[in-house]
């Protein structure tokens, strides 16, 4: 979109700073965090208010012109990339904290706010936000919103859903609403914050938020134990003696992948699995909780159990989990899926991802939320005719995820990347009735055209 009677109607009631033209600050709102994916754009809108989102759908539904929402372009599945030079609608300069309600233990944010900074101004009134994306400390909360995203506390906390309360939403013809508030429970008609939780930007763009806040955990400690093998790790997690805050997995490859992103060596780099396990609580209760879970690993034939009870200990190992990601794709990750399946099928699930593996002469890399299921497929590019076979390779392992009782996306969302693959994990029925509401909100398709599914 680069018309200038358009351009101008916009100039109209955004200022200078909240309008992008220029070729090469386009270039970075033509992606997101998928690999080798790249759409095209040649207007960016950053409106700073919620009456500014409204005034620019209003003129896109107006004049049919198709926007896609932006957070902070973290995502993993191409829902915020333009594809058809549709109109960028950045939230970014929407990036304050309105309040901290401690009484209520609420919050009331901008779609644009760091999702780490909602738990840094928290902790000064003894609160915290619980969900926690890898990428927490440079994602937004609006897009944690759109795509439903989830982190390591969900085995304990839940996920993002669990804790948006209230929404102020810009529709598609420029209409507000709100939906919730500062209350837990509401049987008050249709439950339309949820309907916008996970909806990928494709309903509406989500200017204002309430979520919930927590009471700060007293300390937390972290347990860091090497394994020779998967199956001695799982045995470990399903025989814990109380529920963790967090419980990871990772595969050497993938350790040692952010040893080199890093330039760190990390404890036990080379155990086949690592068991990241994180508890919280009183002191005292973390003191026996800890004895009792070593236990239980050098009985399951742990190789060592690390015990990070310090905050530099403990960021030393955290910073390796959240750094897999992006060390995978700079050694060339060409895809990263994120099934889901039930916990108790982990096992068969990497047994018989092994094969896929071996049927296709693939090296795929995995590491995950081995509390909740959700597992991160990445697969690396060790060759050029992997692109060739990578359509055959993703449906192998979605179905391997479906046969096993799961789904084909945990928390990245569906966006682009998965689109092609929905009809295998959703019945016709559900579906069609996605598209009726998609076609009820926004009847000319004009807000994220083109993701999730086809109209």
């Amino acid at each position: 979109m680069d018309n200038p009677q358009i351009i101008s109607t916009f100039r109209k009631f955004l200022e200078r700073d909240e309008i992008i033209t220029d070729r090469e600050l386009l270039e970075k709102y033509c992606e997101d965090e998928t690999p080798n994916l790249k759409g095209s754009t040649g207007l960016v809108l950053k409106p700073k208010s919620a009456q500014k989102v409204a005034q620019i759908m209003q003129v896109a539904f107006q004049k049919k012109i198709p926007v896609v929402p932006r957070g902070a372009g973290t995502g993993l599945a191409g829902g915020a990339v333009p594809i058809q030079n549709e109109v960028v609608l950045s939230l970014e300069n929407m990036n304050k904290i309105l309040e901290i309600d401690k009484r209520n233990w609420m919050a009331v944010v901008e779609p644009g706010v760091i999702t780490q900074e909602i738990s840094n101004q928290a902790k000064i009134y003894g609160l915290f936000y619980p969900p926690d994306p890898a990428s927490l400390d440079i994602c937004t909360i609006g897009g944690n919103i759109a795509t439903g995203a989830g982190g390591a506390r969900t085995v304990k906390y839940g996920t993002t859903k669990n804790y948006i309360y209230g929404l102020t939403v810009v529709l598609p013809d420029g209409t507000m609403i709100k939906t919730g508030g500062k209350f837990l429970k509401n049987s008050t008609g249709y439950n339309l914050t949820g309907l916008f939780v996970n909806s990928e930007g494709t309903l509406g763009i989500i200017t204002e938020a309430i979520v919930r806040l927590m009471p700060l955990p007293t300390f937390s400690v972290d347990l860091l134990i090497p394994y020779t093998n998967m199956d001695d790790a799982v045995e470990t997690a399903f025989n814990l003696p109380v529920l963790p805050t967090a419980l990871e997995f990772m595969e050497r490859e993938a350790i040692q992948s952010a040893e080199r992103f890093l330039n760190k060596d990390l404890p036990f780099g080379d155990a086949e699995i690592h068991l990241l396990i994180e508890f919280d609580g009183e002191k005292e209760y973390l003191d026996s909780i800890i004895e009792k879970v070593g236990e239980v690993a050098l009985k399951h034939n742990a190789i060592d159990v690390m015990v990070a009870d310090t905050k530099p200990t403990r960021g030393r190992i955290w910073e390796a989990r959240r750094n897999i990601s992006r060390a995978l794709k700079s050694e060339g990750k060409i895809a990263s899926q994120d099934v889901v399946v039930p916990r108790s099928n982990i096992p068969e699930f990497i047994e018989k991802l092994n094969r896929i593996k071996q049927k296709y002469g693939v090296k795929i890399v995995c590491f995950g939320h081995l509390g909740d299921g959700n597992i991160h497929v990445n697969i690396i590019k060790e060759s050029e005719d992997i692109k060739e076979r990578l359509s055959l390779i993703l449906r192998d392992i979605y179905k391997l995820a479906l046969s096993l009782s799961g789904m084909i996306s945990g928390e990245h969302g569906i966006g682009l990347v998965k689109k092609p693959y929905i009809e295998m994990a959703l019945p016709s029925g559900n579906i069609n009735l996605m598209r009726k509401i998609k076609k009820a909100i926004d009847p000319d398709n004009i807000l994220n055209p083109g993701k999730i599914f086809n109209l």
